[in-house]
This record gives structure tokens, sequence and C-alpha cells, in this order.
């Protein structure tokens, strides 16, 4: 009868350590299997990154050339190229990261089967080992027909002991692979959401560029004249804004200068919240040479767009290829286009549209929008004057001095 209570025990002793090695080779093997089927485009995305550093380089040599036509074409055209090199980039990342996520979700699943596995083989050794437990060393010494097999007997109880420990070791090590690899699952997720935005933006980047590049050849009609005359024109204006700026004592930053009321918003150029950004990258800021900015910005919340300067200043298309810093005439915003078109005070302001006028003072030039008014006598919104909201024009500049007059089309 011990006897018979026995061998099942040494049964369990041998077999259970085979059964929960076999589960554990078993993952280790398929992990093996699975990495060596694993996508490997790191050669392709290593390639295409040593050549945007190498467009990226040569962009920035050309743009330090001086300005003409041909220049400004090979800048747009090795922008363009570097944008594609940018997308193929990022499709190259998403397609290894898919990859490595189909690989940890493949070990996600073999981890979780095979822990179950071992944990349900270690509950038998744990049952196991209680019914070892309950047979006293004078049960399995009575129980064998000499003393050989008692030692053998103990040393078979010992081993079971000491393999009990090793399940326990692995079973915690399968849970801890198996946070791991969920762990790495969630991370490359979410960098795979992350790079399909990035690619998004690389998309309409590069749409932008060769629209940029349409829009130059159409102005400038080929001719290095007439860029040089685009250009001039552009240097001069940003001249003009900095000796007005220059003039009127520097531009310090101001804090709460925004009021919005029936009529829209007023915007300050040099207010706290966008005063000290660069004005589309440029060696130029809001502060000092955002007035035209800040007045699109003011007519757009009057037709009802939310908009700020700032938001302006972010898109590149707002701004002419061949003078970073000099705003188009037609830009963009929160999904809404303002084109600025010729008009006449009057007959604007009467209809309900504010007008943006430059003007020439101060030894510079400055734009600021007229609300309301007729005959000459304006309130207008300035942009660079403290607390200049609806306020009077005529107190500050000549009509007379008005070079440039616009109204606004939003569509």
């Amino acid at each position: 009868m011990r006897r018979s209570v026995f061998l099942p025990i040494v049964f369990f002793s041998l077999a259970l350590p085979l059964l929960s090695l076999f589960y554990i080779t078993r993952v280790s093997a398929e992990d093996q299997a699975t990495e060596s089927a694993e996508t490997d485009n790191t050669g392709t995305i290593k390639d295409l990154r040593k050549k945007i550093t190498e467009l990226t380089g040569k962009i920035t040599e050309l743009q330090g050339q001086e300005r003409s036509l041909s220049s400004q074409i090979a800048v747009m055209d090795n922008q363009i190229k570097l944008t594609v090199y940018k997308i193929a980039s990022t499709k190259e990342e998403i397609i290894q990261l898919e990859s490595d996520i189909g690989i940890a979700t493949n070990k996600v699943s073999q981890l979780e089967k095979s822990l179950g596995d071992i944990t349900k083989v270690l509950i038998r050794r744990i049952q196991a080992t209680y019914m070892a437990g309950s047979v006293s060393s004078l049960s399995v010494f009575l129980s064998a027909d000499d003393l050989n097999k008692y030692l053998a007997k103990e040393n078979y109880l010992k081993k079971m002991q000491a393999h009990d420990k090793q399940l326990m070791y692995s079973v915690q090590q399968a849970k801890v692979d198996y946070a791991n690899q969920k762990q790495i699952y969630v991370e490359k997720q979410k960098k795979v959401e992350a790079l399909k935005v990035q690619l998004e933006t690389y998309n309409a980047d590069l749409q932008k560029e060769k629209d940029n590049k349409k829009v130059l050849l159409a102005q400038t009609q080929g001719s290095e004249a007439n860029y040089q005359r685009l250009l001039a024109q552009a240097k001069a204006q940003l001249e003009g804004f900095t000796r007005f700026t220059q003039n009127q004592g520097g531009a310090s930053i101001l804090s709460n200068q925004t009021v919005c009321d029936d009529w829209g918003c007023y915007y300050n150029q040099r207010d706290s919240q966008w005063g000290n950004l660069s004005l589309n990258g440029t060696q130029y800021t809001l502060a000092s040479d955002g007035c035209l900015v800040t007045a699109m910005a003011m007519v757009m919340t009057h037709y009802g767009v939310k908009t700020l300067p700032s938001d302006i200043n972010a898109n590149p298309s707002n701004f002419a290829s061949y003078y970073p810093a000099y705003l188009l005439y037609k830009i963009s915003a929160n999904g809404k286009t303002a084109e600025r078109i010729g008009a006449t005070i009057d007959s604007a302001l009467s209809e309900g549209h504010p007008v943006v006028v430059g003007i020439n003072a101060y030894g510079g030039t400055h734009f600021v929008v007229l609300r309301s008014g007729s005959s000459g006598n304006y309130m207008m919104n300035d942009p660079f004057v403290e607390n200049g909201n609806n306020i009077s024009f005529n107190a500050h500049y000549s009509v007379g001095n008005i070079f440039e007059i616009q109204k606004v089309a939003i569509y």
C-alpha cells in the first residue's frame, strides 16, 4: 500500500519537469523563429536619412548664395526632393513598425498560452509536492526493499523540490516577458500613429511647395528682371516696417492688449503672446515687423474666423518664397482663405467691410485697419500703438500718406 502511494509521486517528479521544460523551450524556439522572419528595412531608412541630411545641407548652401531666380528655383526643387525623401522615409518607418507590432502581437499571444500551460504544470507540481510531503521519511524507508532504493527515493524528492523552485522562476520570467511585449506593442502603436500624422503633414507640405514654385514662375514669368523687382519690393516693405518701429522707440513687448467685441478682435503686434515670435523663421519679429500679419488676423475675426497673428505666421505658405518675411496677398488660416483686393475706403466701409491701409509714417511704413468713418475721418485698429483698439486714425496719421488700400475677401 505504501509503495502504491509513492509511485505516482515519483512519476510526477520525473514527468512534470520534462513537461515544463518543453513549454519553456517551445516559447524560446517560437520567439527565435518569429524574430528570424522579422521585416528589416533599416538599411533603406538609413539611406533615406542620409539623403535627407545631404539635401538639407545643400538647401542651406543655396540659400546662402546671392538671390536670383535660378537659385530660388534650385532651392525649391531641392526642397521638393527633400520632402519626397521625408515621405519615403516615414513610410518605411511605418512599415517597419507595423511589422514589429505584428511580431509583438504574436509573441504576446504565444506568451499568454505558454504562461497558462506553465501555470497548470506548476499547480500539478504543488499537488504532487503536497502528496510527497504527506509521506514521512520513515514511510519511504519502510516501503523500500533495501537501503539503495530508499536513498534513490529520497533523492527523487529532493530533485522535485529543487525543480519546483526552477519552475516558479520560469513562471515569474514568463510574466515579465509578457508584460515587456505588451509594453513594446503599446509604444510602437503610439509611434505609428504619430508617424501617420507626420506623413499627412509632409504630403501637405509637398503640395504647397509645388504650388509655391508654380506661383513664383507665374509671378516672374521666368524672368530674372521680374524676380529682382519682386524681391526689391519685398525688401523695401520689411525695411519700411523696421524704420517705422525704430523711429517709434522700438518694439517693446506689451501685455493684455487683446480686446474682442461685436466688431471682432483687436490684436497688438507687440503682445507678449506672440510679439517675440520670428516672422516666418526670419530675422524679423512680429513685434517689430508684424503689422500686416496682425492687421489681417483682426480682419479675419471681423468675418467670424477665429484667427490669431500666430496662426497666420505659423503657415509658411502665407509668405513669399523669394522673401520669407513678405506676406502674400492671399493667405490661409484655420481652414479659411483671406485675400486682399483693391478698394476705395468710403465705399468699402459703407458696405460694412473693414479696410487694410498701408501708410507712410515716421520715416517708415505701417499697416492699420480702418473700421468706420467717411470723408477722411476714420476710426482704426492700430496693431502697433498700445491699446490701439478703435482709436482715431487722424490723431496719428494723415490720409494723404496712405499708399495702399484693400478690403479683404474671405472664402
